[in-house]
């Protein structure tokens, strides 16, 4: 009896489960992905469509091979929508997140706030600044491309190298710009950088830091070696594989950047 009660719960929670997607959510599948959406988001849901495969497209140009799994989006209609799905995903119960925050990206999904309600509901956004929208909707694919092929696929399991998942998404994305560059030299030309690796996601400087370190492997060790760094989680084996120390790499980055 208690068998079969067993089964029959398993079975109501499983159509529930259908019947809440069925009810909440409208899909449309694409090319490697799935994208899942509310019915208010019907009428943009093919501008959507377009950003995100141009930035998968961009992301399998830059990596010279596909995706290596097909990823879910998922466009929350409110920042509640998103947070809800962080707080049990990041099992942190209460999560409110920062008003900058929009989108995050991991091996099997991505979740994005609707880009078109970023004036409302975040800073720091807006959809109308298509260069940049583009730019962040592909940093967060870099994300899942890196995490199908890192050994953390959510990057819960990484130690000392948020510099590396958060730089590649910066360089790979397009996000380091020419004025993200010229700030950073002027930053560099009067103050010291950090002096280990773990602090270069951090303080205004992060993007520029970050993103200029994944670029300065790219050109120095090649595409084909920054390509094999992606499965790594742990500083002491990328540094390894790349045959130097933290404190020579840094060194020959800063020197890199001004030109010496």
């Amino acid at each position: 009896m208690k068998k079969r009660f067993s089964t029959f719960l398993l079975l109501i929670i499983s159509l529930s489960c259908l019947a809440f997607l069925q009810n909440n959510w409208l899909i449309e599948q694409q090319e490697g992905y799935s994208i899942y959406y509310g019915k208010s988001e019907k009428q943009n849901i093919k501008e959507y469509i377009q950003l995100f495969t141009n930035g998968k497209e961009q992301v399998e140009q830059f990596f010279k091979t596909p995706f290596s799994s097909e990823f879910n989006v998922y466009i929350h209609p409110t920042r509640t929508s998103l947070d809800s799905t962080w707080q049990k995903d990041w099992n942190i119960p209460g999560l409110r997140s920062q008003c900058w925050m929009v989108a995050s990206g991991v091996a099997s999904r991505v979740d994005i706030i609707s880009p078109k309600k970023w004036d409302s509901l975040a800073c720091e956004h807006s959809f109308t600044n298509t260069v940049k929208t583009q730019r962040l909707i592909t940093h967060e694919l870099v994300h899942v491309y890196h995490g199908q092929r890192n050994l953390s696929p959510d990057f819960s399991d990484v130690n000392g190298i948020d510099w590396f998942v958060e730089g590649l998404a910066v360089y790979a994305s397009g996000q380091l710009d020419s004025d993200r560059l010229r700030r950073l030299h002027d930053f560099l030309s009067a103050n010291e950088p950090p002096s280990q690796l773990v602090d270069f996601w951090k303080g205004d400087n992060k993007y520029g830091l970050a993103g200029s370190v994944v670029k300065y492997i790219d050109q120095k060790y090649g595409r084909e070696k920054l390509i094999g760094l992606l499965r790594f989680n742990k500083l002491d084996e990328l540094l390894k594989s790349l045959g130097t120390s933290e404190n020579e790499f840094v060194l020959e980055w800063k020197d890199t950047m001004l030109g010496k």
